[in-house]
């Protein structure tokens, strides 16, 4: 019965995202105040729909019920709670259902907390939130239905993916789908404003935490899966310019600029079209990305489908929103003159060269992804493109950022004198060189990856400590109060920034550093890789209720002291039929000791992988500060409370 509530109330959700797109657009359009009020609830009733439509089948999968074909498919009695609950969204249609509740929430989240937005610009924004709503339940309802039901339900399930059937995985898609969905709400106000034909200031105020959230989500997600990718394939990397991988990294440069140039706007309200292009952009690389991962089109480990039947569909949809966006864009060009002026040398200066560097290393990113699917159609030719395209053509622009985030942070509006400007970043400039040094003294080969990260990382770490410095003035006993009365904005700045640095540092030193031992090993044999002793004691077959374990006991030493037991597996799960690999790490804050037992030998002996990885945790700790920093930002009052009222010209009413 339950389920049966579930489908009901996602047709309905239907019906509703349908009324929340027509009326609110014409009251907006003829002033009818009581038909743009109809959004607000609209919105409301749409998320409750969805919570609803959600929550059924999740209980369908907590108990197991086999007669919903989804469960069936990806589901199992001997599964962990866990995993029922996660195998929600393990699969096409029902990671579908939790992108429409997202949206929906989103929507919500703007009825909410939208109260001192104009009343027809809210209308509009929610309105096109309700368009987005229509085409995606369309969608889910007519091609991906969740809740088809069995006539003769089986006995058991066919279990979930073992390779979804970790932590990190399973929460790694719901952080991607909020940063994904999330560009959305900044993709209706850039329609709404771009509708109304007006960008000023307050607009600008409005979209950056919207942007600012889903980029958080986004940070967070991508980190998840990167770290995944690490422990859980087996393969000893953390990005593999897989093209899903890819797919959710191009809205995160796309919002990460959004997210700089609406402060321009804000600030100074300048670069009004480039910000309005880039908030359609943003959202229209996530609807890419989805087109990417449930087509079938591009091969992925990640792939949730392989339909091009809903390959289609999401491609009309891609186009649909983007082509009538970009339409809407070129139309209405004229209304969006900046008004601010700004010099060669300012901050707003720095920002569009951030924005350029940022949509190109996008830009460039998408042409390595879709390439193959070019070369195959217009030249029936199969090409790969792979890490070393991405690695030559897009780490340039990375450098050239690293170099420029510190400067332009401490530039003054409008216009600046680079010598006095960059005064106090001398001192982070010669410490950066000194570790730069350090580092080329203390590693064994020649090679200039290691110092050039080490340099950036470090030159982005400590700009801004010395922006943080600037901004609490000269006298050193009042320093640390001035510190603490900074916004919370600032304060999310300096701490996203270096969250940056320390992940280049970890990517380049764990990169240039790393070593690698492949070798067939005997029980009882030890070997040597990069100082440490490891012994292959003792292999084992373990029983678990879901899986088979070849369960390996590896012990690590290092001059004659214990450092580590570790316990790599190789795992089978029979009712899926397939292996996994599970890596045993033994984590530190400058190395991981990274152990992977392989498959038995003819010869006899067993197939073993070692590494030792230098400063991998960085990598992820980076990626965590720039998310506390941007929830720093977030949590900053003008962002939580919306922008006033625009000033209405003497004799016109405020809107």
């Amino acid at each position: 019965m339950f389920v049966e509530l579930g489908h009901f109330t996602l047709l309905l959700a239907l019906v509703v995202a349908c009324l929340q797109t027509a009326l609110p657009l014409i009251g907006a359009h003829n002033r009818w105040s009581g038909w743009m009020a109809f959004a607000g609830p609209a919105a409301l009733a749409q998320a409750g729909l969805l919570t609803v439509s959600f929550a059924a089948l999740t209980y369908a999968f907590v108990v197991s019920d086999f007669s919903v074909l989804l469960v069936v498919k990806n589901s199992h009695t001997l599964k962990p709670m866990l995993y029922k609950v996660t195998g929600v969204w393990g699969n096409h249609e029902g990671s579908m259902l939790l992108w429409c509740l997202i949206l929906a929430v989103f929507g919500a989240l703007v009825a909410m907390f939208g109260g001192n937005l104009p009343a027809r610009l809210k209308a509009r924004v929610l309105g096109v939130q309700g368009s987005i709503g229509v085409a995606f339940l369309g969608f889910l309802i007519f091609t991906s239905n969740p809740f088809l039901r069995l006539a003769f339900p089986p006995m058991n399930g066919q279990d979930l993916n073992p390779l979804l059937q970790d932590p990190g995985l399973a929460f790694h898609p719901p952080f991607l789908y909020l940063g994904y969905v999330g560009l959305s709400t900044s993709f209706s106000f850039a329609v709404a404003a771009l509708i109304e034909g007006r960008v000023d200031a307050a607009w600008g105020r409005w979209v950056r935490p919207w942007t600012l959230l889903a980029w958080l989500m986004l940070t967070i997600g991508i980190a998840l899966g990167s770290w995944w990718a690490y422990y859980e394939l087996g393969w000893g990397g953390f990005w593999f310019w897989d093209p899903v991988e890819n797919a959710s990294f191009m809205p995160w440069l796309i919002s990460a600029a959004l997210l700089h140039s609406s402060i321009v706007v804000e600030k100074r309200e300048a670069l009004k079209s480039w910000t309005i292009l880039l908030a359609i952009l943003a959202f229209g690389f996530s609807l890419i990305g989805a087109f990417i991962v449930r087509s079938g089109v591009l091969t992925s480990v990640h792939a949730f489908a392989n339909d091009p039947e809903r390959g289609v569909y999401l491609l009309a949809i891609t186009f649909l929103f983007m082509g009538g966006a970009l339409t809407l864009y070129a139309a209405r060009a004229a209304s969006m003159q900046a008004k601010g002026v700004f010099g060669v040398v300012s901050r707003e200066s720095a920002l569009v060269l951030n924005n350029v560097l940022l949509a190109v290393a996008a830009f460039v990113v998408f042409i390595g992804t879709v390439w193959p699917l070019l070369a195959e159609m217009a030249f029936d030719r199969k090409l790969s493109v792979g890490a070393p395209f991405f690695d030559a053509a897009f780490t340039p622009f990375m450098i050239l950022l690293a170099l420029v985030l510190p400067i332009g942070a401490i530039l003054p509006w409008k216009r600046a004198k680079i010598g006095r400007v960059i005064r106090p970043l001398w001192l982070a400039a010669a410490a950066a060189f000194a570790i730069a040094a350090l580092t080329w003294v203390v590693q064994t080969e020649r090679s200039l990856l290691a110092p050039i990260g080490a340099l950036l990382g470090s030159w982005l770490v400590l700009g801004a400590a010395a922006d943080l410095w600037t901004r609490t003035g000269t006298d050193i006993s009042r320093k640390l109060r001035r510190a603490l009365s900074l916004p919370r904005a600032d304060w999310g700045r300096v701490v996203a920034h270096s969250g940056f640095g320390v992940t280049i540092i970890g990517i380049a030193l764990m990169t240039a550093w790393e070593s690698e031992d492949i070798r067939v090993a005997e029980v009882g044999e030890s070997f040597t890789v990069s100082g440490y002793d490891i012994t292959l004691a003792n292999v084992e077959e373990v029983q678990v209720a879901n899986y088979i374990s070849t369960m390996a006991e590896m012990r690590v030493a290092r001059n004659g002291r214990d450092v580590a037991v570790l316990y790599p597996e190789k795992r089978v799960y029979p009712v899926a039929g397939m292996p996994t690999t599970e890596a045993a790490i033994d984590n530190g804050v400058f190395r991981d000791i990274y152990l992977v037992i392989g498959d038995e030998q003819q010869g006899g002996g067993w197939a073993v992988r070692s590494y030792v990885k230098p400063f991998a945790n960085w990598i992820w700790a980076g990626a965590i500060i720039m998310a506390f920093g941007g929830a720093l930002s977030l949590s900053d009052r003008r962002f939580r409370v919306a922008a006033g009222a625009r000033r209405a010209p003497q004799g016109v009413p405020a809107e």
